[in-house]
C-alpha cells in the first residue's frame, strides 16, 4: 500500500524595501527580508494529485530589545500582495 503525505510546506523569502503593515496588524514593520511559510493539503478524492493552500504565514524576526523572538503571522496571498504593493511605493491610496 502507497502512502501519500497529506500537508506539505514550501519556504520563500520576501524582500520589503519599504517599512509595511500586515492586514490584521496594528505595528509597522521595518523594511528587511522576511520568510514566507506556505502549509498546502492534498485535495482527497481526485484522479491525479493536488494541494491547496491551507495556510500562509510571515516569520516576523524580533529586532533591538525583542532580539531572539520570532512570531509566526498569520496571513492571506492577499495580504502579501498588498504589503509588498504599498512597501514598494506603487500603492495609490498610499502616494497621494
Amino acid at each position: 500500500m502507497r502512502t501519500w503525505m497529506n500537508t506539505r510546506s514550501s519556504r520563500l523569502t520576501v524582500t520589503f524595501s519599504h517599512p509595511f503593515v500586515l492586514a490584521g496588524y496594528a505595528d509597522e514593520l521595518p523594511a528587511r527580508a522576511c520568510e514566507v511559510i506556505v502549509e498546502e493539503e492534498l485535495i482527497q478524492g481526485l484522479s491525479f494529485v493536488a494541494y491547496r493552500t491551507a495556510a500562509t504565514y510571515l516569520l516576523v524576526q524580533g529586532r533591538g530589545g525583542q532580539a531572539g523572538r520570532t512570531e509566526l503571522r498569520m496571513i492571506t496571498q492577499s495580504d502579501l500582495e498588498t504589503a509588498q504593493s504599498r512597501a514598494s511605493g506603487f500603492d495609490t491610496k498610499q502616494q497621494s
